[in-house]
């Protein structure tokens, strides 16, 4: 008795050996993969997402010239009460040491600082590096000009400065506007609240 031939049925073809679970980290999947954080890119991507540890390193600053400044005062022990000149700056500064040390624990845990309903910085854009230097620039000239100069003057180009580094070009109201400005201040806590401030020669010919 012979065997029908249309009764044979071909094996089924072997599956692929690529595709299943055991097969290898595909393309896709590689390129998936993050980067390490021992890699530069890895490094860069790491800092930016825990920048506010730059917050918690300007804290620490702060907090060791305070308490460095506090500790070094020389300080009459015949005028000191109770609570002396040290007090309060050496509070300050443990109070920074111990905000930037929590500060660094919860951005290490995953903490991030959320930006108010109301703010519009568009985070995407970048730094205007030439208005922040050109406000330390002034600051700085300011800070050097006071002594020689006076309050007076160094107040007046430090407000026209400012001004004129944030995008103001009124030449023609700005100078008097900051002349202005700095005498009412000078006036106000050298005469009025007993604060010394250095006149410079300008108050001998006022």
């Amino acid at each position: 008795m012979t065997t029908p031939t249309g009764s044979s049925s071909a094996p089924d073809p072997a599956p692929d050996s690529t595709e299943g679970s055991g097969a290898g980290p595909t393309a896709d999947s590689a390129a998936a993969s993050p980067a390490s954080p021992a890699s530069p890119g890895g490094r860069r991507s790491w800092l930016r997402e825990h920048s506010e540890l730059g917050v918690c390193v300007l804290l620490l600053v702060l907090g060791v010239l305070v308490l460095t400044d506090a500790l070094t005062m020389d300080v009459d022990i015949t005028q000191r009460g109770p609570v002396g000149p040290k007090t309060v700056p050496v509070v300050v500064g443990i109070g920074l040491l111990v905000v930037a040390a929590l500060l660094a624990v919860d951005v290490l845990r995953g903490g991030r600082g959320e930006a108010e309903g109301g703010e519009d910085v568009d985070l995407s854009e970048p730094a205007d590096w030439r208005t922040v230097l050109l406000l330390s620039g002034i600051f700085l000239g300011a800070a050097v000009l006071i002594e020689p100069a006076g309050f007076p003057v160094a107040g007046a180009l430090l407000f026209w400065g400012a001004a004129f580094a944030l995008g103001s070009r009124r030449v023609d109201r700005d100078p008097l506007i900051a002349a202005v400005l700095s005498l009412f201040t000078y006036v106000l806590f050298d005469k009025l609240l007993g604060v010394p401030l250095p006149g410079g020669p300008l108050m001998g010919v006022l």
